[in-house]
């Protein structure tokens, strides 16, 4: 039973990863993407966990920027490739939002879809070394920025009311909003060449080991 709970919640961060790319790539919500089915189908519906977690990124997407831009420092994530933005922002959706998926599990699941679907070689490493920074950050009980209107920034999500009613959009300028006064790397604003391809590779290796649970 807890296999096939492992399994469906897998196929769920797929399907979700799926929706989170195409409305970044169309400028369209999420959660109009998932409503109006444009998404390959070959694992079936939704589910209420995909939906969670596609309208919780979306309905959260500033305060994620935020706790990613603080961790994967001098590469804020307007600069990441689009996948592995999306990744990223499931991962620490988990991590911040969801209690009952331990922050080991968390990662693992998101360090394969990136093996799976990440823009670079390196993307596995990099993911793994920022969501790690938070995974020790929250063990450490380190204070997150808190959510406009939250006391503390932390709320368990309702599997069942996030995959019900839409969440409202969000824009593509939360990242710009989200992201640290600090000046970015030199290095082009796209964040596909190979030389700042490699810079933050580096600087993910760097800090961060592989985190054990």
């Amino acid at each position: 039973m807890a296999s096939n709970k492992r399994h469906e919640r897998t196929r769920a961060r797929r399907m979700a990863l799926q929706v989170l790319y195409t409305g970044a790539m169309t400028g369209e919500s999420p959660t109009a993407v998932a409503e109006g089915g444009r998404y390959l189908d070959e694992d079936g519906e939704l589910s209420n966990y995909a939906l969670m977690l596609i309208r919780g990124c979306e309905a959260h997407r500033a305060y994620l920027t935020r706790q990613l831009n603080a961790t994967a420092e001098n590469w804020s994530v307007s600069r990441m490739p689009i996948v592995d933005q999306s990744i990223l922002r499931i991962g620490a959706y988990e991590m911040l939002f969801v209690d009952e998926v331990p922050n080991s599990v968390a990662i693992n699941e998101a360090v394969e879809l990136a093996k799976a679907y990440g823009a670079e070689d390196e993307s596995p490493r990099f993911v793994n070394g920022v969501l790690g920074k938070i995974a020790r950050s929250i063990d450490a009980g380190e204070r997150f920025f808190p959510e406009a209107g939250s006391a503390s920034g932390q709320a368990a999500p309702d599997e069942a009311a996030l995959a019900g009613p839409a969440a409202e959009g969000a824009s593509a300028a939360e990242d710009a909003a989200g992201a640290p006064t600090a000046p970015a790397s030199e290095g082009d604003a796209a964040g596909v060449c190979a030389e700042a391809a490699d810079e933050r590779f580096v600087e993910a290796e760097d800090e961060a080991a592989v985190y054990e649970s």
